[in-house]
C-alpha cells in the first residue's frame, strides 16, 4: 500500500501564529503574584522573560507575525508532513480515516523547537546570553540546547532525575548542542538542597526541576532568563503553527477532521494541533470533536480541579489557573516523561470547562502496545508520549468500526521514540507497569492548594 504525504511548499509555512485568546467567549483567568495574590504585571515577570513574550503571554491579537529570522530556522524542518495512515487503518479494518502531522522531522525530534527557537530568538534581541530551563524527556531540554546553539547563548537544564538516568541519549544530545545538564533535585539551589534534604532519594519532578531553574533565574540580577516548553500561553502560541499547516494539508486532501486528538501534559503539543481548529469552531466556521488524551498515572485533566496552583514545587512561579494534581504531586517514574506534570496549560484547561474539548487518561501498558502497533503500520517509532495521542486516535478508529461510520480523524504524532528504546525494551520485556494515581493521594496532594481562587 502506498505511502500518502502531503508536503507544503516552504512559501506557504504560515507567517503568523494563531492566537486563541482573541476568540475565547470567556477571557482567561490573570495570572496572579505567588506572593501577594494579586493579578502579576509585566514587571513582576520581566526577571524570568523578554519584554516580547510577556506581550505575547497577555495578547488578545488573533494573529502575531513569526519573525523572519524565526522562519529562516524553521524551514529546516518546517512545513513539517502530513500522513494518511493508510496501513493503520487496514491493521485496525476500520471505515475511519486516519491521518497524522508528523512532529519527528525536527533536529531534537520533536515539536519543541517550534517554540525553543522564537524564545531563543527573543531572548537574544534583548542582549540575553544565558538561559536556564527545566526538562522531563528532555525533548525540551534539547530543543532549547539547539536553539541557544542557533543564536550564541548558552544554556543550562536541569533534568527530572529519574529521567537523567532513564535517557542518557537525550541528556547527550544537550550536551552535544552545547548545553550544561543537570539532575534534579541538586545541590547546586535552594529549593533543591530542601527537597534533598527531605527527600534525600527523591527521583525529582517538573515542579521541582521548574523551582530549581526559576530560582536561578530570579537570583541573577538580569543576567539568566528562564525559558519554559510548555504550559505558557506565549508557548502554545508559537506551537499553532503545526495545526495551522494541518489545515492547509487536509484542505490538500479534501478532508477535514471529524476529530482531533493530542497526548496532553502541560499542553503545548495538544495546543499547537488543537487550537486553530478550535478556533474555526469558536467562530463558527467548522465543528470539530477534540480529544486530549493523558497518562492515566499524572490525570490533571481528568482527576485534577480546576483552580489557581503554583506552578512549581517551591511556590516561586506565578499562581494560575489550571488543572491541577497539586503542586506537591510527585509522579511514578513512568516513562512518558514529558506528561509529568502536576498540573495542565492554562488555556487547555479553560477550554476543558467551556465544553471545547474532552478529556481521557490512558495507562502506560496500553500505550505502548499502540505505539507498538503504529510503529509496525506505519514505519515510524513514537515517543512515549506521543502513544497516548496513538492510542486516543486507534480508540477512535475502532469506536468507528463499532458504529460503522467513516469519520476523519487527525493526530499530532509530536515525535519519535529514538531516543526512548530502553522503554520499548522494558515493555517487551514485560517490565513496565500500570500505574493508577490513587484517588486519596490526589486528596492529600490537593490538600495543599493556595486558598485564592481555590
Amino acid at each position: 500500500m502506498d505511502t500518502i504525504k502531503y508536503l507544503l511548499d516552504e512559501d506557504r509555512m504560515p507567517s503568523a501564529w494563531y492566537n486563541i485568546q482573541a476568540d475565547l467567549p470567556v477571557p482567561l483567568a490573570p495570572p496572579l503574584h505567588p506572593g501577594t495574590g494579586q493579578p502579576i504585571g509585566p514587571h513582576d515577570l520581566a526577571v524570568l522573560f523578554p519584554m516580547e513574550l510577556i506581550k505575547q503571554e497577555v495578547s488578545r491579537e488573533r494573529e502575531i507575525a513569526i519573525p523572519d529570522e524565526v522562519r529562516a530556522i524553521y524551514r529546516q524542518w518546517r512545513p513539517a508532513p502530513l500522513f494518511r495512515a493508510r496501513r493503520l487503518e487496514q491493521a485496525l479494518d476500520t471505515p475511519a480515516k486516519i491521518f497524522y502531522k508528523y512532529e519527528g522531522v525536527s533536529p531534537a525530534g520533536s515539536h519543541k523547537p517550534n517554540t525553543a527557537i522564537p524564545q531563543a530568538f527573543y531572548n537574544k534581541q534583548e542582549g540575553v546570553t544565558r538561559l536556564v530551563t527545566e526538562t522531563g524527556a528532555g525533548q525540551w531540554g534539547s530543543s532549547l540546547a539547539l536553539a541557544g546553539a542557533m543564536f550564541g547563548i548558552d544554556v543550562t537544564v536541569y533534568m527530572v532525575k529519574v529521567s537523567y538516568g532513564q535517557k542518557p541519549y537525550r541528556r547527550a544530545l544537550m550536551e552535544t548542542f552545547g548545553a550544561r545538564v543537570v539532575a534534579s533535585p541538586s545541590q547546586e539551589t535552594n529549593a533543591g538542597r530542601q527537597i534533598l534534604a527531605e527527600h534525600p532519594d527523591s527521583t525529582g519532578s517538573l515542579g521541582m526541576a521548574i523551582s530549581e531553574a526559576i530560582e536561578v533565574a530570579a537570583m541573577s540580577g538580569g543576567q539568566t532568563k528562564y525559558a519554559l516548553g510548555s504550559v505558557l500561553n506565549h508557548v502554545l502560541l508559537h506551537q499553532t503553527i503545526i495545526g495551522l499547516e494541518s489545515i492547509e494539508q487536509m484542505a490538500m486532501a479534501g478532508e477535514y477532521p471529524d476529530i482531533i486528538v493530542g497526548c496532553t501534559g502541560g499542553g503545548s503539543n495538544f495546543a499547537g494541533i488543537a487550537f486553530p481548529f478550535i478556533g474555526r469552531k469558536l467562530r463558527g466556521e467548522q465543528d470539530v470533536r477534540v480529544v486530549a488524551v493523558e497518562p492515566a498515572a499524572c490525570p490533571s485533566l481528568t482527576k485534577g480541579v480546576y483552580a489557581y496552583d503554583y506552578g512549581d514545587t517551591g511556590h516561586l512561579a506565578p499562581l494560575v489557573k489550571m488543572h491541577t494534581l497539586g503542586s506537591s504531586f510527585v509522579p511514578p517514574g513512568f516513562h512518558a516523561g514529558g506528561l509529568r506534570y502536576h498540573g495542565m496549560a492554562p488555556l487547555v484547561s479553560h477550554l476543558l470547562q467551556l465544553g471545547q474539548i474532552e478529556a481521557r487518561a490512558v495507562q502506560q501498558l496500553d500505550a505502548f502496545a499502540a505505539g507498538l502497533l503504529f510503529a509496525r503500520a506505519e514505519g515510524i517509532l513514537p515517543a512515549p508520549e506521543a502513544n497516548h495521542a496513538v492510542a486516543g486516535a486507534i480508540d477512535e478508529a475502532l469506536r468507528c468500526k463499532e458504529a460503522g461510520e467513516s469519520k476523519t480523524i487527525l493526530f499530532n504524532l509530536c515525535g519519535h521514540g529514538h531516543f526512548d528504546m530502553q522503554a520499548y525494551m522494558d515493555y517487551q520485556a514485560g517490565k513496565l507497569t500500570n500505574h493508577e494515581y490513587p484517588a486519596e493521594e490526589v486528596a492529600m496532594a490537593l490538600a495543599g492548594l493556595p486558598s485564592v481562587g481555590a
